[in-house]
């Protein structure tokens, strides 16, 4: 098969994954090697769905013995096949870095005969473009669940960051749609490379050349949308994976009908709200201390389509506020609407100066729009502003109803006929929104 051929194919059904996001790693460029993971920054690929990547993302093989009901590859899937050669790919990569179209390698694979035999062509790959080719730039492997410790350990070495895949958000999902694929083999790696990566940073203390493993950390991906898991379920299984195996990143893919499983949703893509929403709450738990009870509950478990998950938290939480801006501290600060880490540091430097006012907050550039209805400036309201539950959902939804558009990837007039009924609306098509006195 020609390598062009070969690229179309495994190009293509690498698409699939959306682990793939800046480096987090600022190895410079060394005389006698080639590549690093600074200047540029791996930001400028296509992928030709439209998705921004920062990465050569291809497979190894597309070939699979496994029959996850949810995946292209799946070996009951009539799709062309073919696979690369550890030396085609590595040569690919590098000529591909020496024209300036990569900075970097995003390495999956398919399953072929088994694990095990899986994870060497993968390993032999990297050993080539590490110990051969001498390059430096940034490698992201996928580890396969059900390989030997020893091969996670080796790829660890030679990747900068690595990942094993939880597929679905739920043991009986996964038990349903990829009964290959026991929840255990994927949990039991994820263990093992936390304690590498704890255990290599204490040798990195004690032995300055001492090699790193996985130096960008680890992550995972979850398919929202495949299975009837809420929302609740996801986000308190992603803080879980944070706090258990010290994840840089759970990433979230929103199910594309590719399988014919009576299981799986037919003719329904997932919206990417959906995804936003959830990328939007997972953002709240990492940087903003939120915990994902506060997020959402049993009784309300799906994300608001029309409010961001911080806005939906404030309006059911007025108790906390106003928030004074002149007196607040960080962690209060950081629990209003439109103020992030960034814009919290420079109010609390600003106001040493002198004491702010709405005007200051605009040079700030807080983001006046979301967060004015929950501050006072010197104990006052900005003028216009009622502190009134309807008052303050209205306004906060108005933006979006006067321009369609303003959803995140929803196209213009459309947005709310994207929400499946089972995940957004409740009996009859009413809409799931919180109570906040919108007719008041």
């Amino acid at each position: 098969m020609e390598m062009m051929t070969k690229l179309t194919i495994l190009a293509d059904g690498a698409k699939y994954d959306v682990a793939c996001t800046s480096s987090g790693i600022d190895r410079a460029g060394k005389k006698g090697f080639l590549g690093s993971t600074l200047g540029a920054g791996i930001c400028h690929s296509f992928a030709a769905d439209g998705r921004c990547i920062s990465l050569l993302k291809v497979l190894q093989t597309n070939y699979c013995v496994y029959d996850c009901q949810y995946c292209v590859s799946r070996r009951s899937n009539d799709v062309p096949r073919a696979a690369f050669s550890p030396r085609e790919l590595a040569e690919l990569t590098i000529n591909f870095y020496r024209r300036n179209y990569i900075e970097g390698l995003f390495l999956s694979s398919g399953v072929l005969r088994d694990a095990d035999y899986t994870m060497e062509q993968m390993s032999k790959t990297l050993h080539i473009l590490r110990d051969e080719f001498q390059f430096r730039g940034y490698i992201h492997a996928k580890t396969i669940p059900g390989a030997s410790p020893e091969l996670v350990s080796e790829i660890g070495m030679l990747a900068d960051r690595i990942s094993v895949n939880l597929e679905l958000p739920s043991e009986q999902s996964l038990n349903l749609l990829a009964p290959d694929k026991p929840r255990g083999a994927i949990f039991k790696p994820m263990g093992q490379i936390r304690d590498g990566i704890r255990a290599n940073t204490r040798d990195m203390t004690v032995y300055r050349h001492a090699p790193a493993f996985a130096p960008a950390g680890q992550s995972t991906q979850m398919i929202i949308g495949a299975t009837p898991d809420t929302d609740y379920q996801i986000v308190r299984l992603a803080q879980s994976l944070y706090k258990k195996y010290a994840l840089r990143r759970v990433f979230y893919s929103g199910y594309i009908p590719i399988g014919t499983n009576a299981l799986l949703p037919q003719n329904q893509p997932v919206p990417m709200l959906r995804e936003h929403r959830l990328y939007q709450a997972d953002f709240l738990m990492r940087c903003y201390g939120f915990g994902a009870d506060e997020i959402l509950s049993e009784q309300a478990p799906h994300l608001d389509p029309l409010l961001d998950p911080k806005c939906n938290w404030a309006l059911h939480n007025l108790h906390f506020f106003p928030v004074e801006i002149n007196k607040a501290g960080m962690e209060e600060l950081l629990r209003v609407p439109g103020i992030g880490p960034k814009g919290a540091e420079k109010i609390v430097a600003a106001r040493r100066l002198a004491s702010l006012n709405f005007d200051h907050l605009k040079k700030l550039n807080i983001v006046l729009k979301r967060a004015v209805y929950f501050i006072t400036c010197s104990g006052k309201y900005m003028p216009g502003m009622r502190f009134e539950p309807g008052f303050i959902y209205n306004n906060l939804i108005a933006d979006t109803r006067r321009n369609p558009g303003a959803l995140p990837f929803a196209p213009a007039g459309e947005q709310l006929s994207l929400f499946p009924a089972q995940s957004f609306y409740g009996p009859g098509g009413a809409p799931l929104l919180p109570d906040h006195g919108r007719g008041a």
